[in-house]
């Protein structure tokens, strides 16, 4: 269908449509008029990058149309301010269910996907007027966070995020649009050969490497977009594509210098191991904490407080470290030294190292005493409180947590697995398979629970059972972590393990993170504990 005969006719006898909003791999975007309901509304026939699939291939194209209608219509169900709404769909065969196209004429081959109109532009129009502050950063992105996750809690992945597609409400408010590659993403093979559903330049580096991806990819995503937005410029972007994703895989990330308290979220989310990066959860927290951030002052000479000003908070200071030089983030290719500065922030979640206040259950009243527990029954909540570490980072937390993950999942077999202070993010391999996982958090007090959607390891990356570790040598690297890798107030720490890699052919192994406000120093050891690389802070 030519694009320029289309303006000025109608979809499904109902929607007229008025002008051309913008073009892209999945489609073209409209302004339209609802003529049952009379309101604006846009419109998008979602088509493959291959416009003679549908006469080349039309068992493929049928399979595509069936995908897209069932993601549009799981998508229609996420009710959520910040993640665009579905009014409609109009199937596109024309098969005399009513759901016809232009004029009732024809098949166009693919869906329309009939939306709300959003008319305060999108955040790459904002974008081309310069960089953005810290703190409106942040809100913006906790906000398409939000929208994110609820679309991942209905099984959604975007596989897209980018500036282009957040749009702009009149008041600023972001609204996520265009998940047409998630739902176009099983259908790459059946379009161009090697196609890759998204945009490079904010690929998470595992999609490239041809891994599904999970969620922690569209964080990647995001915390890209939200780079560009607060720096004014991509930092991997290349003059070209291959070399754009050749950098997205084995390219140092240059630091953020515009960032602030943004900062943390940034480089915890901008690693190239999934595993390392933290989950939804906490990046909310973190972007939280970001909003919160006063403004950075230039440090000025400070008096001595008096009773009254020593009350008073200190200003904060943009972290800086006496004479040392700048230097870049190390982020390599390598699945063994890819995982910086995850969780930076984790200390900032409420209650997050705590199992809680006392019992609050109501026990059945004893036979002596109305309304009061016997010891008995007071015994089995207290001698398990007793028992469940506050710290997972101790060889009987990480066991507490593998027993708990072995019972839940049914099996000790995992691609991923990481040990912060208060929870534990797994990923357990599904049952048959060596590619597939599903994720699970198990966290102090509150025991296991799964993630809506799972993921594929990355080409390479093996599974590996978690009884293959010695968590005794857990305390001795730790201890080790605090002497050798110069990082002197450590705002965060956390254990990851690392799954063999066939690619490089790396065996198992332990890594060690502490971040504080000035960087990340990290240690490797094999299996058994036995420290093998050390790498401290500014190095």
């Amino acid at each position: 269908m030519n694009s320029g005969d289309t303006e000025g006719r109608v979809v499904d006898g109902r929607f007229a449509l008025e002008a051309r909003l913008g073009d892209g791999s999945m489609g073209t975007v409209w302004r339209a008029h609802d003529l049952v309901l009379d309101r604006p509304v846009a419109l998008k026939e979602v088509r493959p990058p291959d416009p003679g699939l549908a006469e080349h291939h039309p068992e493929a194209a049928r399979a595509l149309r069936a995908r897209v209608l069932r993601e549009a219509r799981a998508l229609a169900r996420v009710d959520h301010p910040h993640v665009v709404t579905i009014y409609h769909v109009v199937n596109g065969e024309g098969d005399g269910d009513g759901d016809t196209d232009v004029d009732g004429a024809g098949d166009t081959g693919y869906p329309w996907l009939v939306m709300e109109l959003v008319t305060g532009g999108s955040l790459r129009e904002r974008l081309a007027e310069g960089p953005m502050e810290p703190a409106a950063v942040a809100r913006l992105g906790r906000d398409v966070l939000a929208g994110l996750r609820a679309a991942h809690g209905a099984g959604i992945q975007h596989r897209d995020v980018k500036p282009g597609n957040v749009l702009l409400r009149p008041d600023g408010r972001p609204v996520l649009t265009d998940f047409g590659v998630a739902a176009l993403h099983e259908s790459a093979a059946l379009t161009v050969t090697g196609a890759l559903m998204g945009t490079p330049e904010y690929m998470a580096p595992e999609r490239i490497a041809g891994a599904d991806g999970g969620p922690e990819s569209d964080l990647w995503s995001l915390a890209m977009m939200l780079y560009v937005a607060v720096e004014g410029r991509h930092p991997l972007r290349r003059r070209t594509t291959m070399a754009t994703l050749a950098a997205v895989l084995k390219e140092e990330l240059p630091p953020p210098r515009r960032a602030g308290p943004l900062t943390g979220v940034l480089t915890a989310l901008l690693v190239k191991d999934p595993a390392a990066r933290p989950d939804a959860e906490t990046v909310d927290a973190m972007l939280a904490a970001a909003v919160a951030a006063p403004p950075p002052r230039t440090a000025v000479p400070t008096p001595t407080p008096t009773p009254t000003q020593a009350s008073e908070p200190a200003p904060t200071l943009p972290p800086t470290r006496r004479g040392a030089a700048p230097r870049r983030l190390v982020i390599g290719l390598s699945l063994v030294v890819a995982a910086l500065t995850a969780a930076l922030v984790w200390a900032l979640l409420p209650g997050a190292d705590s199992t809680g206040d006392a019992d609050t259950g109501v026990a059945a009243p004893s036979a002596g005493v109305p309304g009061r527990q016997t010891p008995e029954a007071r015994e089995p909540q207290k001698a398990k409180k007793a028992r469940e570490p506050a710290d997972l980072l101790t060889p009987d937390g990480i066991r507490q947590a593998v027993t708990a993950l072995k019972a839940e999942t049914g099996t000790a077999r995992v691609g991923g697995f990481v040990v912060y202070p208060a929870h534990i993010s797994a990923q357990a391999m599904v049952k048959g398979s060596e590619k597939r996982y599903d994720t699970y958090t198990y966290r102090v007090g509150q025991g296991v629970s799964r993630a809506p959607i799972g993921g594929t390891l990355m080409d390479g990356q093996l599974p590996v059972e978690m009884d293959t570790f010695d968590w005794d040598a857990v305390p001795e690297l730790l201890r080790r972590a605090d002497r050798d890798l110069k990082v002197d107030r450590p705002t965060s720490r956390y254990l990851l393990i690392r799954p063999p890699n066939e690619l490089f052919g790396s065996a198992a192994g332990l890594t060690v993170y502490l971040t504080d406000d000035y960087g990340t120093g990290y240690l490797e050891a094999d299996s058994g504990g036995r420290v093998t690389r050390v790498v401290p802070a500014g190095s």
